[in-house]
């Protein structure tokens, strides 16, 4: 059984980092809301909890708070950001609004000796996004670290109690991560037991347990968590599992090929569904967004329905779900395909007596992780995230074959050129704008499509910013989209960071 740590979620936009970095530094974290009790925590046996951050005052009536029993446990406990603010106000000390906020890199000073910095005594820069800050600290604090404007680290080393202001969780404070294992390994004295390879032979026995004999059914969308989750069943229960990969034809280049070559080598039964032509009839003079993700959404679970009603009763239904959607869902997973996979809801007329689920309790990194033990290409496993609806929401404007072709070979180039080089962005493609532009071809005048490239440094796809890619770089990435397209008279590339814009153009 792997030693546990609770991650505790008061609204932060980081609680799934911070749980993916305990998990990267061999100890198994959960997230659970922040007001869990007492009893619960006890039950679970955690030998650490994390206090996350979050967007409210903790002085104000209506802000979340946990049970103030926690802090008499004797379990250590890591405050950040507002847990910092949640441990000092709930222990007599007090939290107001600052003089100024801090936002960004900031520069943090240790103060007193803490196992938190170990020996560290130079400044060193942090991730600070604040306005509130402590003024003054509970009985038995003391200050470890500073900035400015605030008190940036404090805690009682006789109660097991530490906190930071800052966010060590991200890569913008530098030494964050050390500052995490400290805490992990030295405060409360984990041992480092979890490996994904423990993980895998658990859920390879659970699922043999669970389905026995019987066949199980998975919606394979070529994206990582369905092909991670197809690789897992056909290791557990090889000759059980029938995969069926609805090509909606809104793929990019070769794609469905590659997905098609790959998993007919697996022991399963790999059922390729050819429905392009449909969704471009039901996509005809379609131009509006939403009501293109609503028509993919619909016609992929008629077409998933009639080709899972042709295999007869099969009893289990397997799912991609992974951890963050357990999370954002509040733990009420397994009752409909994840739309992002399946971009639609379980088919009313199928009737499953269980849900397989054996990736709900990994990140994506660990997911990719699994992928490339269980032998599954870097292509699969490293693949660029994808929308559920495909290229439909990557061409502005009305769908038609001539555009996809377009598009897939703008992405292609750009994606070969990205793959090149060493420093990739986080995530990167073209859209096809409803744009034309005037241009000049030889000694011809044209007007042509309008390619915009995006191309995106993120952690958690929550934010992001724009990957400021060398301009030769893109001069050969322009060039050879226009030379070698010759619907494509410009190309522009896309500097707008999350927020205000979104990832996706639409």
């Amino acid at each position: 059984m792997s030693e546990l740590v609770l991650v505790l979620d008061f609204g932060g936009q980081y609680k799934e980092l911070i749980a993916g970095t305990v998990r990267g530094l061999s100890v198994y974290s959960e997230i659970k809301p922040g007001n869990i009790t007492v009893d619960e925590i006890l039950q679970l046996k955690p030998i650490g909890i994390i206090l996350t951050g979050g967007p409210n005052s903790v002085y104000l009536p209506d802000s979340p708070k946990c049970d103030p029993k926690i802090f008499s446990l004797g379990i250590p406990i890591l405050g950040i950001c507002y847990g910092m603010h949640l441990m000092c106000h709930t222990l007599g000390g007090k939290v107001a609004s600052g003089d100024k906020g801090e936002y960004g890199r900031v520069t943090v000073t240790p103060k007193n000796a803490s196992k938190l910095f170990g020996s560290r005594k130079e400044s060193f820069t942090a991730l600070m996004s604040h306005k509130d800050c402590v003024k003054r600290l509970p009985k038995g604090f003391r200050e470890t670290a500073k900035t400015s404007v605030c008190t940036a680290a404090c805690e009682d080393k006789a109660k097991k109690l530490y906190a930071v202001q800052f966010h060590p969780e991200t890569k913008h404070t530098k030494g964050g991560k050390k500052i995490i294992r400290r805490f992990l390994y030295d405060i409360c004295g984990a041992s480092g037991n979890y490996k994904l390879d423990d993980y895998i032979k658990t859920q390879i026995k659970q699922i043999q347990k669970k389905v026995g004999n019987e066949n199980v059914l998975l919606a394979l969308s070529g994206g990582v968590d369905s092909s991670v989750c197809a690789g897992l069943l056909s290791k557990a229960i090889p000759g059980q599992l029938a995969c069926i990969f609805v090509d909606h034809g809104l793929m990019r280049l070769n794609e469905g090929d590659e997905i098609e070559r790959v998993f007919s080598k697996e022991k399963l039964s790999f059922i390729r569904v050819n429905a392009k032509d449909r969704f471009l009839a039901k996509l005809s003079g379609v131009a509006d967004p939403e009501t293109k993700r609503k028509i993919i959404g619909e016609e992929f679970i008629r077409v998933f329905e009639e080709e899972a009603a042709k295999l007869g009763n099969i009893p289990y239904l397997a799912q991609g779900t992974i951890y963050p959607d357990v999370v954002e869902s509040g733990g009420k997973h397994g009752a409909v395909i994840k739309s992002h996979h399946n971009v639609g809801g379980l088919p009313e007329g199928l009737d499953f007596t269980a849900v397989v689920e054996p990736l709900s309790r990994l990140f994506k990194d660990e997911v990719r992780v699994m992928g490339k033990k269980l032998g599954l290409p870097s292509s699969i496993v490293y693949r660029q995230p994808f929308p559920g609806p495909g290229l439909a929401i990557r061409v502005i404007g009305e769908v038609t074959e001539e555009k996809l072709n377009l598009l897939r070979k703008a992405d292609a180039i750009l994606r070969e050129e990205l793959d090149r080089i060493k420093n990739r962005p986080d995530q990167y493609f073209c859209v096809l704008t409803n744009t034309r532009s005037v241009g000049v071809k030889g000694d011809d005048r044209t007007y042509d499509y309008v390619i915009a490239v995006r191309a995106v440094k993120t952690d958690d796809f929550m934010t992001c910013e724009y990957a400021p890619l060398p301009h030769k770089l893109l001069d050969r990435i322009s060039s050879r989209i226009t030379a070698e397209i010759p619907s494509v008279s410009r190309v522009v590339y896309d500097i707008t960071s999350k927020p205000p814009a979104t990832v996706e153009w639409e």
